[in-house]
């Protein structure tokens, strides 16, 4: 058992990018799992949540889909692998209920937040690639709502969880973008959008 079962510090996060680096090669999956890490730490504070432990469920929430990329792998796998390593029942559901197709319900403010910052965090980052300095500074509400529009634009992100994200969540939709773009903000040299 990892000992923390509900409140992780940081050398718990510090085991958490250790577990992320072990399975995920990708530069591109590791800053995702970054960008919904500050989503969620901001998330938590916002609402007086404990923001280690949101935090360590953002950061590795993706960390078996680079080996596992199927609908019958992710996120089974990593739940298994999560299991071994004594990872609370909380982090472990939370991670597999932002998978729609797992069938575990959101409950948690946690597991809501989970599912509304994962997708919304890739698509900010791929609407901050397309301007012309490829940073977060050249990103609002206006700029993700616009591309959200062009089915073509990064056609793998579900609008549909984007919306629904912030629908559980129960914010709207423009101000929870707003929100996304200033927590990835500050950390936006580590996710090269600088």
């Amino acid at each position: 058992m990892l000992g923390w079962a509900t409140h992780p510090d940081m050398a718990d996060r510090a085991a958490a990018w250790d577990l992320l680096t072990e399975f995920t090669q990708s530069e591109s999956l590791r800053k995702h799992a970054l960008a919904v890490e500050a989503c969620m730490r901001a998330c938590a504070q916002k609402s007086g949540a404990d923001e280690g432990l949101w935090g360590v469920v953002g950061l590795i929430h993706d960390f078996d889909y680079e080996k596992w990329p199927s609908l019958e792998g992710h996120p089974y796998r990593g739940n298994e692998i999560l299991r071994e390593r004594g990872y609370s029942d909380e982090i472990r559901r939370a991670i597999m209920s932002h998978a729609e197709y797992s069938g575990v319900t959101r409950d948690s403010a946690m597991e809501k937040a989970l599912f509304a910052c994962d997708e919304l965090a890739g698509f900010i980052t791929a609407v901050a690639l397309v301007k012309p300095g490829k940073s977060l500074a050249e990103v609002d509400a206006k700029s993700v709502r616009k591309k959200m529009k062009d089915k073509a634009f990064a056609r793998s992100v579900s609008r549909d969880d984007i919306v629904n994200g912030a629908k559980e969540l129960g914010v709207d939709l423009d101000e929870h973008i707003a929100f996304c773009i200033e927590a990835m903000k500050g950390i936006a040299r580590q996710l090269g959008l600088g």
